[in-house]
């Protein structure tokens, strides 16, 4: 599905959360924020799911993020089958029951304990990328159109001019914000590294304008060497030949877009399930390298450009790196081919919902 065509039978629709205008963490209380998301989402989603069963448009089923796990009350509170959808270690479970204990094995059981529980199935799919970096089948399929943030595609034209896996790509995601002086540092080995590189550094939201203070020291610098820019299209980005390296928090949005497009990485975690996805990558993939943090708990240049050498160079080491990076992007083609794990659970999970309707 691209941008501007929706499949029959398909629509769209919002709820609110209380700040319809967006918040503003230079002029507003986060915890008031907080507390008015968590009363407004409830009322909304109910008055939503209430309204479109009076119109004679009772849902089936609802398929929520584990990182809503409020949804199931709503659900449960409307007698409707929920089913949570989930990233990294959290399952997906395929109970045509209402979750209400769904969540608290979401929460804290390993996915060995889920699959031991018979009234409860653990279906694996994806990846969940755009045709176009994938199969290949739909070359107009290059988003799902859901990005947070604004940015130009001038960036593509730069990565066209650089030589094949020479370009470092560099991103933290959309919620975390790295300290000035971590990122001082990711400068200094950046340019260290004398390799080009395309860092994705986003504009403080709420500020009109870059204080004097937090602009990096060596800024003019890094704007010779490689490219600045406040957001890009990732998938797009990993898939570019010129891309030789991620340096990332380890999300595990990141963590698999890198897989399927078989670059390696070298992972920064910084909270959550990101340190799992860096041992992942590391010991059991081995498609890239964790970094060192000092007693401060900063990441220096040194150890940067020694992770980006060791990765992108010519050691043994970086190219078994290398070698199991394309051997993951082959087995994930595979899995979303016609007839692959993937393509099948998918068919499975969607033909065990439609029973719901009969």
């Amino acid at each position: 599905m691209n941008k501007t065509s929706v499949p029959d039978g398909l629509s769209f629709a919002a709820f609110s959360d209380g700040y319809d205008g967006g918040f503003n963490p230079a002029c507003e209380d986060m915890h008031f924020y907080m507390a008015e998301h968590r009363r407004a989402r409830l009322e909304t989603l109910t008055e939503f799911i209430v309204a479109s069963a009076n119109e004679g448009k009772r849902f089936t089923c609802i398929v929520y993020s584990v990182l809503l796990p409020w949804v199931a009350k709503v659900a449960a509170a409307a007698e409707i089958p929920c089913i949570p959808f989930g990233l990294s270690q959290q399952p997906i479970l395929t109970s045509i029951t209402i979750i209400s204990m769904a969540m608290e094995i979401c929460s804290g059981t390993i996915i060995r304990g889920v699959k031991a529980i018979d009234k409860y199935d653990l279906v694996g799919i994806g990846p969940l990328t755009p045709s176009a970096f994938l199969d290949r089948k739909d070359p107009s399929d290059t988003s799902f159109g859901g990005d947070l943030f604004n940015g130009s595609k001038d960036y593509m034209e730069w990565l066209n001019s650089k030589p094949n896996s020479s370009v470092i790509y560099v991103s933290f995601g959309s919620i975390f914000v790295l300290l000035k002086p971590q990122m001082e540092e990711i400068a200094r080995g950046l340019l260290d590294s004398g390799r080009p590189f395309l860092w994705v550094v986003r504009e403080n939201q709420g500020e009109e304008k870059e204080k004097e203070e937090d602009k990096l020291s060596c800024k003019e610098e890094l704007e010779r060497e490689g490219r600045i820019v406040p957001w890009c299209s990732q998938a797009e980005v990993l898939s570019h030949p010129s891309v030789g390296c991620f340096v990332t928090h380890c999300g595990w949005n990141s963590t698999f877009e890198s897989l399927t497009s078989g670059v390696p990485l070298v992972a920064f975690p910084q909270w959550t399930d990101q340190w799992t996805n860096a041992k992942l990558v590391e010991d059991v993939w081995k498609v890239g390298v964790r970094v060192s943090f000092n007693e401060e708990g900063i990441v220096e240049a040194d150890e940067i450009k020694r992770c980006l050498e060791l990765v992108m160079g010519e050691e043994e080491r970086g190219i078994e790196m290398r070698s199991n990076a394309k051997k993951w992007k082959e087995l994930a083609r595979e899995a979303a081919n016609e007839g692959g794990s993937s393509h099948k659970n998918m068919k499975d999970f969607v033909d065990e919902i439609a029973k719901l309707c009969y």
